[in-house]
């Protein structure tokens, strides 16, 4: 579907199946009607060419990889609906980073773009899947105490991490729901929280 440009989905549609529009490189911007409910796994994976998306009020679950590789992506609206948003949704949307190099969708960090020093903001709650994956040359990293939830992977590959300035207590840190391997194969790094160090 290289060439198809632009699309219409009806209203009698109430899902948007696995890979649905997959690598249609050409298609430009998209409108999900309130009708659809589901967007699928991979759904407009690599549609490198679309620059914006709008989604319906009824959409309550994205699905996996749904617009992985969406490099030109500008612009989404995202609807209060959504209550799941699956791991990679975002990966590789480069054009919705903002100036820090982040992908912020309703409160989640998705991605980061670059650079060695990070600083998360305050109204992330939740550190998605790969966040920084690979980002071999991050050295340090500030995380708010707003973030209740850290991903698979989210620093996998960070090997040159030293210092976690987490602006929380100790306590609140181990609260923190980490996935097993969210720190796997990172730099000997330090978490500084307020009350005192804990040593990777």
């Amino acid at each position: 579907c290289s060439s198809l440009v632009s699309v219409t989905i009806p209203d009698s549609v109430t899902i948007i199946g696995a890979i649905a529009f997959s690598h249609c490189t050409g298609l430009t911007s998209i409108t999900i009607p309130d009708s659809v409910t589901i967007i699928g796994d991979v759904a407009f994976e690599y549609c490198n060419g679309l620059t914006s998306v709008t989604i319906g009020n009824s959409v309550t679950s994205i699905g996996k990889y749904a617009f992985h590789g969406c490099s030109s992506l500008t612009s989404i609206t995202i609807p209060d609906s959504v209550m799941s948003i699956g791991a990679y949704a975002f990966n590789g949307c480069e054009g919705l980073a903002d100036k820090d190099g982040f992908v912020i969708v309703k409160g989640i960090l998705f991605d980061y773009f670059g650079g060695d020093i990070a600083e998360i903001p305050d109204s992330i709650t939740s550190i998605g899947c790969e966040a920084f994956f690979g980002c071999s040359s991050l050295t340090s990293i500030t995380i708010p105490d707003s973030v209740t939830s850290i991903g698979d992977y989210a620093f996998f590959y960070c090997s040159s991490l030293n210092d976690i300035n987490f602006t929380g207590t100790k306590a609140q840190w181990n609260n923190i729901e980490k996935e097993s391997n969210w720190d796997i194969k990172t730099g000997s790094y330090v978490i500084h929280c307020t009350d005192g160090d804990i040593q990777k």
